[in-house]
Parts: structure tokens; sequence; C-alpha cells
């Protein structure tokens, strides 16, 4: 493919969600479907996006149901302590023990193919895109992504400098790619498709606990504001700009802290069914 026309993956995030986004790559690695120059993930769709491209079918969803059940997870008595109501953590004892994952050989599609993880600089508030180049580096750089304010620890430092949750300064880089020469783009989100943001409670007190960090404010004030406008430029893309989307079709089952062993299946299954007729339209 000759250089500004590649194929892009992007995988938004969402807590629990991605059982949604699971089900959609499965249905994809059934079909031996990855038509992509490049890759890249936001906060939970690290996880997702990981799987995938070791081509283990189903793990990611039964990584997801294995911290859907396990206690070690999630815990109120730690919401104020340094780990956080959910062990952020654990993702390292799951994907190293627990429903292990490939590294080498997602590292080995990783040379052919860049992959690119977002994550929120914590000084700054700003976006930065970081190319897992080792097992180390890759597990950094997926849990530094999933890192939610707040609610799990709240950082996580690579190389001296901190950084959590990419959804808070870049959640569907669209445009970030297109500048990189992304030209055709399939967006794998876990909102229906219309669905605009308003500030939430995060946000909100986000910008008035971190009031004394302008960067950091300023990164939880607006938002919301962002996402939207990533919307706009979705929605009147450039001319020489493709982008396709896959959506649920209605607000998901878990949210990004709520969930249950049987929400996770439902948003799982109902990936599958939007991943499958994907492909079914994109053969007709």
């Amino acid at each position: 493919m000759k250089k500004g026309k590649k194929h892009t993956l992007i995988i938004q995030g969402g807590g629990f969600k991605i059982a949604f986004t699971a089900g959609v790559l499965d249905a994809f690695l059934f079909a031996k479907h990855n038509p992509f120059d490049n890759y890249i993930a936001v906060s939970g769709g690290t996880v997702a996006l990981s799987y995938y491209l070791s081509n283990q079918f189903r793990y990611c969803y039964e990584a997801m149901q294995y911290l859907a059940k396990d206690v070690q997870f999630t815990n109120f008595r730690r919401t104020l302590g340094n780990e956080g109501y959910m062990d952020i953590d654990f993702i390292k004892n799951v994907a190293e023990e627990l429903v292990p994952f490939n590294f080498e050989k997602a590292l080995k599609k990783g040379k052919k193919k860049p992959i690119h993880f977002v994550v929120t600089r914590r000084k700054t508030g700003n976006a930065e895109y970081f190319q897992p180049k080792s097992p180390k580096e890759w597990m950094d750089y997926a849990i530094a992504s999933c890192t939610l304010p707040f609610v799990t620890k709240g950082k996580h430092k690579i190389n001296g400098k901190t950084y959590f949750d990419g959804g808070w300064s870049d959640e569907l880089p669209v445009e970030w790619a297109y500048n990189q020469g992304s030209r055709k783009i399939l967006l794998l989100r876990t909102s229906p498709l219309n669905l605009r943001a308003t500030q939430s409670w995060t946000d909100y007190f986000g910008s008035f606990y971190f009031r004394e960090i302008p960067g950091l404010k300023k990164a939880f004030a607006h938002s919301h504001e962002r996402y939207n406008a990533a919307l706009d430029f979705i929605e009147k893309p450039p001319k020489d700009l493709e982008v396709q989307q896959i959506t649920p079709e209605e607000v998901l089952q878990s949210g990004t802290y709520v969930y249950s062993l049987d929400t996770v299946k439902q948003d799982y299954r109902h990936g599958l069914d939007v991943g499958l007729r994907f492909l079914r339209y994109m053969e007709s």
C-alpha cells in the first residue's frame, strides 16, 4: 500500500464494555479478517487489541469473565487507597498467568504493522502515543492506558513519568491517525453511533481536584468536548479519508465500572453478532 494510504484499526476503550469489542474481534479472528496496516487502541481497548493481534480466540472474553468474578480485582475498601477500587495492576497477573497472553506473537505482528497505545501524560494532560517493543513495554503501556482516575490507582509510572487513561486526552484518535497518514479507518466503538458525550462526574470532580495542575484540570474539564469534536471530524471527514464504524446497536449492558458475569456475556454475544454482520456486509 502506498504511503499515505494506510488502513488503520482504532479501538475505543470503555472498561467492561470492551466485552462487546472482544466479540467483534473474535468474529474477525474466526473469519481470519485482518486487512489493517496499523493499529491504535485506547484504555481497555488495548486489552482487546492485544488478544486480537496474538490470534487468541475468546481469550479476551475469558480474561474479562475472570476479572468480573474475581474478588481481588474490585474492592470498595481500597477506593481511597493506593490501588483504588479496581486493582488495575492485577491485569498483569491475568495476562501473564491466568489467561496467558502471547507477547511473542503480538510483538512479531508489531514489527511489520505499527501498534500504538494512547495514554495521557499526567503533568500536561496531553495525549501521547506509545509503540510497545517488548513484553514489559506492552504491559506498562496497556496498564497506563487503562489507569482510570479515582477508580484505579490513578497513575502509572513509565521511565520516571506518570501517565493515566488515554481516554481523557484522545478517546477517538481518528484525527491523529489521519495526520499520521491513515486514509481508511475502521473505528470500533463501545457506544451507540449517535450518542454524544456530556460532562461526567469524574470529569467534573477531576477538574476541581486537579485545579492546581492547569494541564490536568483542562484535560478533565474538556474531555467530553474533545470527544464530541472527534465525532464531528468523523461525521465530516476530509475528502481523502474513509471512516467506517462498528458500534453497538444500543447502550451496552455493562458499564465502565458496573458489570456482572451476565452483562459481560450479553455484550460479548452482541459483539459477535455485530462483527459477523459487518463481515457479511463487506463481502456483499
